[in-house]
């Protein structure tokens, strides 16, 4: 039994995907600065060129783990739950992760969104605690407000029972 087929969480919104395709697609533009780095200083030094043939196949390969696999299993792996008393996070490709933050502890809550979020129509909730922030990425606008409105309703709640 799988780890994610015990957990009866919500799930991201699949436009995630598309979005962290592109995202993975633009950083990877990081990536090639290697090789060229290398063809540069082939030039200028008298270094094996194998080695260039190398770099070009391992950074290609990595930008089409970054486009078309690891965006796949970042959808498939994230869950989130808000029940009266605590919000239940699971995440994780080889690590897996299940934070349980009481809304006791919980300070404040934002939506966050970049340029290609918005692009995609897409949030971020970030929950910030004594201890740090959590993410629940790539939720629909509509359901990332509604969300923290909730979250942010529940924790006053919490907070005037104590």
């Amino acid at each position: 039994m799988d780890f994610l087929d015990t957990i009866s969480g919500h799930q991201i919104d699949k436009k995630a995907i598309s979005y962290w395709r592109l995202s993975g697609l633009l950083g990877s533009v990081l990536y090639w600065l290697i090789p060229l780095a290398y063809y540069g200083a082939l030039r200028l030094w008298n270094l094996p060129s194998w080695i260039l043939y190398i770099i070009i196949v391992l950074v290609l390969l990595l930008t089409l783990l970054e486009i078309t696999v690891i965006p796949n299993i970042l959808w498939k792996t994230w869950r989130y739950d808000v029940s009266k008393h605590q919000l239940e996070l699971y995440h994780g490709i080889f690590t897996k992760y299940r934070t349980l933050i009481p809304m006791v502890r919980i300070q404040h809550v934002d939506t966050v969104q970049g340029p290609l979020m918005r692009h995609f129509g897409l949030s971020t909730v970030t929950v910030t605690t004594a201890a740090g922030e959590h993410e629940i990425p790539a939720l629909a606008d509509e359901v990332a407000a509604e969300l923290r409105e909730k979250i942010s309703v529940l924790a006053r709640v919490v907070e005037e029972d104590v």
